[in-house]
């Protein structure tokens, strides 16, 4: 690229904080859309995953709200470590 001079490194702790601030706000809105529209979770399902796979009861609670914007943020911090990780081993 030839905008970029040098030799840059991606800034860790920059980046995770900036992941974590994408998930909870795309969790936040997604859990908020299923809960006020809750026909978007099958119709995401069969035309964005192409599969029907049934759910069951669709439990909303703030328990399950809070363990989802956990563990979403946690995928997302361990992705983007190992982003981190491959953009500074692997050379262009």
């Amino acid at each position: 690229y030839p905008f970029l001079k040098g030799n840059y490194m991606t800034n860790l702790q920059h980046l995770l904080k900036v992941t974590t601030a994408w998930t909870s706000i795309v969790y936040i809105v997604c859990f908020g859309g299923v809960a006020l529209f809750p026909a978007v979770r099958p119709l995401f399902m069969r035309y964005a995953l192409h599969t029907a796979t049934s759910f069951g009861e669709n439990i909303m609670t703030f328990a399950s709200f809070i363990s989802g914007l956990v563990i979403w943020n946690i995928v997302a911090l361990l992705s983007a470590g190992l982003f981190v990780v491959l953009f500074n081993k692997i050379k262009a």
